[in-house]
């Protein structure tokens, strides 16, 4: 992580375009606020979009902009996601979940550097820097033509890689006093301390959410302590399930289940086929076969 944070600080004066890249929980939004407060831009706007939560039908409208009366509902005019932005910092997360006529219309934008609003012909210039972000394999959908390969150029300048907190547990005793002052301070609950045995159980657990889990987990901790310590019973950690063992003990045949079953039926209506067949479920014949099968015919 201190690499990466040495290569935000080299890149932040540039007006290279970033792609983050990692798992969810990483910590992505922060990495592309940690580049807008390095660069000479830290002074104007910050414009986080989260791109998959945008319906396609209000996606130009959001990005781009409208005109009043452009479409239903368009009472004024408004300036698109772009326009907000410009002079500042774009940061398009989740960009790996746009579809391919999304994809152009963003490359378009991106080239260049201008919009259109929804209901005009009149192109509005644009000056963003733009930070890209995605826990998706890009690069393996351009290969298999679900990410635009242009796209992907124009947006990776610069490429950032967050490691999951499973490859860097040497970082979770400096997270985990973090949050634990941070969420202390928040709840007025100062004085928490973290025991050595709850510490040792944090750093071994898998964090499949990342930072993002360990976050909420010592939010959770803080606010149900009932002592002034946390201890490893503090910490409820989902376990991976364990595959489905074998039962030991004797082997029981459906043939047995089968002959007990009927002989049950035919024990009770005295015999009678008819009324065993309509006890187990099953028609008359079938049940004369299954006791010609199994040798019950005596």
């Amino acid at each position: 992580m201190a690499q990466i944070m040495e290569t935000i600080k080299t890149v932040a004066s540039t007006d290279a375009n970033i792609l983050i890249l990692g798992e969810n929980g990483t910590g992505k939004e922060l990495a592309a606020w940690a580049l807008h407060s390095e660069s000479f831009r830290r002074q104007s706007s910050f414009v986080h979009v989260d791109l998959g939560s945008i319906p396609e039908t209000l996606f130009e409208a959001e990005l781009f902009g409208h005109t009043r009366g452009a479409f239903t509902d368009a009472r004024e005019e408004r300036a698109g996601r772009f326009e907000a932005a410009s002079g500042g910092t774009l940061f398009l997360d989740e960009i790996g979940n746009l579809t391919m006529p999304l994809q152009a219309k963003i490359l378009t934008a991106i080239q260049k550097r201008e919009v259109v609003r929804i209901g005009s012909n009149h192109p509005i210039p644009v000056n963003v820097r733009l930070i890209s972000a995605t826990n998706m394999p890009l690069y393996e959908m351009a290969d298999s033509f679900e990410f635009r390969q242009d796209l992907l150029y124009r947006i990776n300048t610069v490429e950032i890689i967050l490691p999951p907190l499973r490859e860097r547990r040497e970082d979770i005793p400096l997270l985990a006093d973090y949050y634990l002052k941070l969420f202390s301070e928040q709840y007025s609950r100062q004085g928490i301390k973290l025991k050595e045995d709850a510490l040792e159980k944090l750093i071994a657990y898998h964090w499949p959410g990342n930072i993002r889990e360990l976050a909420h987990t010592i939010e959770r901790a803080v606010i149900l302590c009932k002592s002034g310590n946390l201890t490893p019973d503090d910490f409820v950690l989902r376990t991976k399930p364990s595959p489905a063992k074998l039962i030991d003990g004797p082997v029981i045949r459906v043939e047995d289940y089968e002959k007990k079953a009927i002989n049950n039926a035919m024990t009770k209506y005295n015999g009678n086929l008819t009324k065993a067949a309509e006890e187990i479920g099953i028609a008359r014949s079938t049940l004369y076969r299954k006791i010609a099968r199994l040798g019950m015919e005596d």
